[in-house]
């Protein structure tokens, strides 16, 4: 492992930056005082563009950049994490503690959903409740085996109905792209990841992706995209359409939690303006 030292060191093209902290903010500009552009989570590995002032411009998986602190992040000289077995945080927060008890310590850390840990040792001699995981500072912990899955393959799009309900009453975040909280967008991404598409991480990208195709109101169907804005040609919102007219979205509207609306209430009727159907 290596610290962070200088710029040197951060442009090194031999170090990977590995996201050390369960929920990362990223910002429009180098300041707290800014909005929050998007997030990334634990474990995930970014690519640093810029450094400034204690600060780093990041570029994450879905080809998203903003400002976040550099000591959100850790180099590392191997990828994080490594090939082979690994475990994903399938519960909508996982506790993770250094010894294999709840009840001795307090947990280590509290993991999203979708975080991603290197498997280090499977013990047969607790029921196979516990699984040994590396972190990417070295240390070691213990995750239980019901928060984690073994990386599922994608799942079909009448799964994905019932799947979405999981995160019903999750608190509305700005920016927010993980189970502590989620914006509009990053909930519909979110579910386009768990059925294996690659999303733009915005809800206007989204609308104009040409992994989609434009249906009309009267043909949607369980699992199409919904897509919101006054003007119609300034997109603002996104939610997933369950059928019955019914569809899942995170929104402040009336109550600021990921929630269940319908299509034709007055509010969203009058904003609706385009559905698309993923490929």
């Amino acid at each position: 492992m290596l610290p962070l030292l200088g710029l040197t060191l951060l442009m090194s093209s031999e170090l990977h930056w590995v996201v050390i902290r369960p929920v990362a903010n990223m910002y429009a500009r180098p300041s707290e005082d800014v909005d929050v552009v998007s997030q990334v989570i634990y474990g995930n590995s970014v690519k640093v563009l810029e450094r400034r002032n204690g600060w780093v411009r990041i570029q994450t998986p879905d080809d998203y950049s903003g400002w976040t602190q550099v000591s959100e992040l850790l180099a590392v000289t191997a990828l994080y994490p490594k090939a082979g077995r690994i475990v994903q945080v399938e519960s909508l927060f996982a506790h993770l503690y250094a010894e294999k008890d709840v009840t001795r310590r307090r947990p280590l850390l509290t993991l999203p959903f979708e975080s991603r840990l290197e498997i280090a040792v499977e013990p047969e001699d607790d029921g196979r409740r516990w699984i040994g995981v590396r972190l990417p500072d070295g240390r070691s912990a213990w995750i239980q085996r019901g928060d984690v899955s073994f990386g599922a393959p994608p799942a079909a799009r009448e799964s994905l109905m019932a799947f979405s309900k999981r995160f019903l009453g999750l608190p509305y975040t700005w920016g927010g792209a993980s189970s502590f909280g989620y914006d509009c967008s990053g909930f519909t991404q979110m579910l386009g990841r768990r059925r294996g598409l690659r999303l733009p991480r915005d809800s206007g990208p989204q609308a104009s992706w040409d992994g989609a195709l434009a249906v009309g109101r009267q043909d949607l169907q369980p699992g199409d995209l919904l897509f919101f804005g006054a003007p119609p040609a300034k997109i603002t919102h996104t939610g997933f359409y369950l059928g019955g007219g019914e569809f899942i979205h995170a929104t402040t509207h009336e109550k600021p939690v990921v929630q269940i609306s319908r299509i034709d209430d007055p509010h969203w009727a009058s904003l609706l303006v385009a559905c698309r159907r993923p490929k």
